[in-house]
């Protein structure tokens, strides 16, 4: 590498990964110095067959991208649609006397500098710049004080990065010929997914248990106005239960000495004490003080901005992303909760002005990471700069989510340097006719930093537990009297499903992965439908259970927990240089008194029974037949011997439970039998089940003639279906008549966008309480006659986002459009959707600029360009074209299932 030389002076290039970060770097370094970004990562392993180079293709192990035979050589080939920005810097680096590469200080950015160098191959003197804020003073400060790149934070991600590879091309293809096409496996995403089926079988497992207790409402004798609100806890001398007292898989109790009561034995006891008499029997006061929480780091930050704001991980740290670039926090991939000390002062000024002498401690806060495999430690994610700005005084120049994301950190930041707060729980008992009640009240003395901030929790019930409440005023002996006796019913809940909040605290504190890749690894769950949300929850799949089963029997230490969070320390161990890139690999893939990860998928496809992986145990009949969900190749079914019946598709596995699958066989065996005959034509008319529902059929599968089928209206359930009601379903569409002055038949529908009717051209919805089966002619010529409602298709709709920067291949703007089958990304020359399951207000520019030149190195949805071409050689041509392509494309569509496969 070049050597450094004295900053200043002379045209200096500095590169940065995105035009928002050169933007406003560019503010802070003025002349002498241009700032132009990479746009991401610049080279990476092919992916794909299209990807690998002609000279490498006929080599055994060219699909993984990886010469596993030559020290694991990792192919890097530029980025799709990188070239014409990499020729643009390369431009500008022959004008400069300098190189100053200022990507992200964590290893991936470290990562992208190595790969300009690499492709760049400069001439110049070449420093690397690093700062974890984008302020006048942070930047000066790192031109004043660059350094080399660091080979070991290289070497660390390129391991992370081949490691990734060989996972994910060598397992995933096991997946598909096992359970089903598209999926992937990954080193981390696969835990992941292992974690949140293992928390669904535990909710499978679970047994609920119901027990009974008293609500008892008692005043001061003098006053009926200050009441206590308090639950019985024991009768003559018996201690009652709490949900902790029942086995989860049994829903018996663990210790029989306890009284668990019914309703009628609870009722019955408050009919036999109301009257008695009750005194207060102690008052137990004891001071507390809480503490305030550290700093943010990059995981504490998602679950915060999950559990507060409802934003997913992905929205957080692009809202992070955004706020990091234009200079209002610091660097947010971080585990560190350290301020720097003049971070410090400056929140301990603003404790003191804004709250005052008394919430400000004696002494400075300091933090320690409790993260296991802790690197990348900097800061804590903070307010840029000195003096902090103000969330007030940055409203009108941030949009919501990030005025949302900024206050969070702001607020959490000034609470770690405040005091703690201060109060007292108060416990009392009370006691009459051999029975104990208790209530606990809660009084807050001094808040202290919960001025500032309060931290969110994954249990809201439990967040609303602990606010303060305040009790009346009562001593020890004093007589009370009894209001009122409830008796009330509790039922234990099976284990909580993982929200983003809580997978990402329990991946951290396993060691598993790293913060700054949780984001995507949900988005790739959730991408591949091993997951899917039901409110906050992540929910697993039947396909989830079967990739884990197989894992977990066939392949079991790529889903250990200890194995993967070990594997973070071998790779923080090459980062620091304290084991050997090389060694690493050659273990992991061949092996090293254990077999490899090549060893362990040897023979793998003869050895795995695809039915056995696919079938998951749901419980045994009365009859001894054994019950299973099956994973079929495009949805579930239920399955017990020859008989099976679909499920649908998002029903989450711990509500299938033996009793709704026996219904599901029945309801499915009544639907071999038919409603009745078609008076018209003689066939048969069925209520069928599929992957999407209930519906008519009318006629058999295998008839010559394709079955007719109708779905059920909105609102009808499969109990509502009569015969008669079946063949009405089978009358839509339905002709009305004709319409007077259009002269033309009406008719009415059921379409995919509700029901409506049709004349013509001419079409109308129908209002929600008009069924397409009722409605009359003369109801149908009114709303024909009435002007039509526009749902946009009249005009060009208006983007949906229009992104600032220009696209670095056809130099316009890109923008986000709603397209017939879904929003997509253009930039004029090429359009590509966006995958399923991604927000389109969470899109970032630089991930639209990979959806783009994906979409380009795919050779697909360019815009057309007019031909001149004669008509009948345009015939001739494309029809030779054809037969080419049709070859070409059933040749390279068994290359293309090999090579391509998720990692991460």
């Amino acid at each position: 590498m070049a050597k450094k030389k004295a900053a200043g002076g002379g045209n200096s290039l500095v590169i940065v990964e995105s035009p928002a970060k050169a933007k406003t770097i560019g503010k802070y370094l003025g002349p002498g110095f241009t700032v132009e970004a990479s746009v991401g990562h610049v080279r990476d392993l092919p992916k794909g067959a299209a990807q690998i180079p002609a000279k490498y293709k006929k080599e055994p192990w060219s699909n993984l991208g990886v010469n596993v035979n030559d020290n694991f050589t990792p192919i890097y080939v530029t980025s799709p649609g990188k070239s014409k920005q990499i020729k643009l810097l390369k431009d500008q680096l022959k004008k400069a006397d300098a190189l100053y590469l200022a990507t992200d200080e964590d290893r991936e950015g470290e990562a992208i500098s190595w790969h300009l160098l690499e492709l760049l191959k400069p001439k110049v003197p070449v420093h690397r710049l690093v700062f974890h804020e984008i302020t006048k003073d942070a930047i000066q400060e790192a031109i004043a004080n660059p350094r080399d790149i660091d080979d070991g934070l290289v070497r660390a991600q390129e391991t992370r990065r081949i490691l990734d590879r060989l996972y994910g091309y060598e397992v995933s293809p096991l997946l598909w010929r096992k359970v089903r096409p598209k999926l992937s496996a990954g080193r981390v995403q696969s835990v992941a997914v292992r974690m949140i089926v293992d928390r669904e079988r535990e909710r499978m497992k679970f047994v609920s248990a119901t027990w009974w207790d008293l609500i008892g409402t008692f005043c001061k004798t003098d006053d009926e106005k200050q009441r206590l609100e308090t639950t019985l806890v024991s009768v003559d001398g018996k201690k009652l239960p709490s949900g902790k007292d029942f086995d989860q898989h049994t829903g018996k109790l663990k210790n029989d000495a306890l009284l668990l009561m019914d309703g009628p034995a609870a009722q019955a006891l408050a009919d036999r004490i109301a009257s008695g008499e009750f005194r207060v029997a102690s008052v137990e006061e004891k001071p507390y003080t809480t503490k305030p929480s550290a700093p943010f780091t990059t995981s504490t930050l998602q679950q915060e901005a999950n559990r507060k704001l409802g934003f997913t991980a992905r929205r957080t740290m692009q809202v992070a992303q955004a706020l990091y670039e234009n200079g209002h926090i610091t660097y947010m991939r971080t585990d560190s909760t350290n301020l720097a000390k003049v971070a410090v002062e400056e929140a301990r000024n603003l404790v003191k002005s804004e709250y005052g002498d008394d919430y400000l401690p004696s002494e400075a806060r300091t933090y320690t990471g409790k993260v296991k495999n802790a690197q990348e430690a900097h800061e804590a994610v903070r307010p840029a700069g000195t003096p902090f700005a103000v969330p007030g005084v940055l409203q009108s120049s941030l949009n919501s989510d990030e005025f949302k994301i900024f206050d969070l950190i702001w607020k959490r930041t000034i609470a770690s340097q405040m005091q703690d707060s201060r109060g007292r729980r108060i416990v009392v008992t009370i006691e009459g006719g051999g029975c104990v009640f208790t209530v606990s009240g809660k009084t807050i003395d001094f808040p202290g930093y919960l001025r500032a901030y309060v931290e969110g929790s994954d249990d809201p019930s439990a967040e609303l537990a602990d606010q303060e409440k305040s009790l009346p005023s009562v001593e020890v002996g004093e007589q009370l009297r009894c209001l009122d006796l409830l008796a009330k019913d509790h039922t234990t809940q099976a284990p909580s499903r993982f929200s983003e909040a809580a997978l990402t605290k329990a991946l951290e504190e396993r060691g598993i992965g790293r913060p700054s890749t949780y984001a995507s690894i949900i988005d790739t769950i959730l991408l591949r439908n091993y997951v899917f949300k039901k409110g906050g929850a992540l929910v697993p799949t039947w396909v989830a259970f079967s990739v884990v089963k197989l894992l977990e029997d066939h392949l079991t230490g790529l889903v250990d927990y200890q194995f993967t969070a070990q594997m973070e320390d071998d790779l923080d161990a090459i980062s620091r240089g304290e084991q050997q890139q090389l060694e690493y690999l050659k273990n992991f893939y061949f092996g090293n008194g254990k077999p490899g990860l090549k060893k362990q998928l040897e023979n793998k496809v003869d050895e795995i029974d695809a039915r056995s992986i696919s079938r998951i145990h749901v419980g045994t009949a009365e009859d001894g037949e054994d019950v299973f969900v099956r994973v079929g190749r495009y949805s579930p079914f239920v399955e017990k011997g020859e008989k099976t019946a679909s499920l649908p598709e998002e029903l989450p596995p711990d509500e299938v439970k033996l009793e709704y699958a026996l219904d599901l066989l029945a309801q499915a065996a009544k639907a071999e039998e038919p409603l009745g005959t078609c008076p018209e034509t003689g066939k048969p008319v069925y209520l069928k089940v599929g992957r999407f529902g209930p519906y008519i059929q009318r006629g058999e599968t295998d008839d010559d003639e394709k079955p007719k089928n109708a779905s059920l209206l909105k609102g009808m359930s499969p109990e509502d279906i009569t015969f008669e009601t079946a063949l009405k379903l089978l009358s839509i569409p339905r002709e009305l008549g004709v319409h007077p002055k259009l002269e033309d038949t009406i008719t009415a529908y059921n379409g995919r966008y509700g029901p409506y009717v049709k004349c013509g051209t001419e079409t109308r919805s129908l209002p929600a309480d008009v069924s397409p089966l009722d409605v009359t002619l003369e109801q149908a010529i009114e709303l024909l006659n009435q002007p039509k409602q526009q749902r946009g298709r009249g005009q060009a709709k208006p983007p949906l986002k229009i992104f600032e920067e220009k696209s670095p291949v056809t130099d316009t703007q890109v923008q986000m459009l709603d397209g017939r089958y879904g929003p997509y990304v253009t930039d004029g020359e090429t359009n590509a959707s966006l995958p399923k399951g991604q927000a389109p207000d969470e899109l970032t520019f630089n991930e639209a600029l990979n959806l783009l030149a994906a979409r380009a190195a795919a050779g697909g949805s360019k815009k057309k360009k007019k031909t001149t071409k004669k008509k009948a050689a345009k015939k001739t041509t494309k029809k030779k074209a054809a037969k080419k392509t049709t070859a070409k494309k059933k040749a390279a569509k068994g290359t293309k299932k090999r090579t391509t496969a998720k990692e991460e």
